[in-house]
């Protein structure tokens, strides 16, 4: 990429999104596109192809999506495969047809298999069974990194899909239902601390374990192997390490300064019980993650308090 090449950035409002705008920004790049939802219907094929065809975007970066955690997942799986194949389908159709030179794809690590081997590789993928609460997710999430790579197969074209592991950061979605467990619990713990609750609920046993990566650390990535990476492998993004659902809740009360009483509801799925990514691949390509979680938590936390909390 040029530092003057036309790049269009799917989703710059969103939590991956707007952090890779952010560091292209700090890269040099002069030339990025992002259209809201208003002036842009990702779902919709027409204006797809109308913006394709005026803009001619050289580079594209896919990071738009429906998402959210295991309650949304669970509530309303029609919409996620759904909406997100249409998402997908139209950005990498008109992407191929309007000639774009490199696109990237991002996807998720709940692509992987339920009971998968750990640390996943990125060859488990397709090797055993979904975990049931983001089937519909994890399976549209699959067909767009298979149309990459079948794009790439039968056209020619430079294409590459990466899978982050759990993300957080600024512009998180801290919808008190419909976000994931990390902006949930952020939020969770402020609000129990404002109105001085006794006990913060927290769904599940508590043991799972979880892997997390900062979304400015992500948005690196990302640019990072768009300007060196060119095959049709995919590649993990993440720390390559984890940490229990409690401890992160211990991790979380501390840094907002909660001084109540930590309550799991084992009446609440957990999810799959482990999800750590192995990011030797990412690695050996040379790029390592740089925020260490807790001062990463710190930063989430105070976007929160400034734009959400308020």
């Amino acid at each position: 990429m040029d530092k003057n090449s036309k790049i269009y950035v799917a989703g710059h409002r969103g939590l991956v999104g707007s952090a890779i705008v952010r560091k292209l920004h700090e890269k040099g790049y002069t030339n990025i596109l992002g259209k809201t939802h208003k002036e842009l219907d990702l779902m919709s094929s027409m204006e797809v192809e109308n913006f394709f065809k005026e803009e001619k975007p050289e580079y594209v970066f896919l990071a738009a999506a429906k998402v959210g955690g295991i309650y949304a997942n669970s509530i309303y799986p029609a919409d996620f495969i759904y909406e997100n194949l249409q998402i997908q389908n139209n950005v990498i159709g008109n992407s191929y047809k309007y000639g774009v030179k490199k696109l990237m794809f991002l996807g998720s690590s709940c692509i992987y298999p339920k009971m998968c081997p750990q640390p996943i590789k990125e060859e488990y993928l397709l090797s055993g069974y979904l975990e049931e609460t983001n089937e519909a997710y994890a399976l549209a999430k699959i067909v767009g990194l298979k149309m990459c790579e079948f794009f790439n197969k039968q056209y020619g074209t430079n294409y590459i899909s990466v899978m982050p592991t759990n993300l957080y950061g600024p512009y998180d979605n801290f919808h008190p239902e419909n976000s994931h467990v990390m902006p949930a619990l952020i939020r969770r713990f402020h609000e129990a601390k404002v109105s001085g609750k006794k006990e913060v609920v927290v769904w599940g046993s508590g043991t799972p374990l979880r892997e997390f990566l900062y979304s400015e650390d992500m948005a690196d990535a990302c640019i990072y192997l768009m300007e060196n990476y060119e095959g049709n492998d995919f590649f993990n993004i993440g720390t390559g390490k984890e940490i229990t659902i409690q401890d992160l809740s211990e991790l979380i009360k501390e840094v907002v300064g909660y001084e109540g009483k930590i309550v799991f509801d084992t009446t609440k799925p957990d999810g799959t019980p482990r999800k750590l990514l192995d990011v030797s691949k990412l690695e050996n390509a040379g790029w390592k993650y740089k925020m260490e979680l807790k001062d990463g938590i710190r930063e989430a936390y105070k976007w929160f308090m400034e734009n959400v909390a308020i």
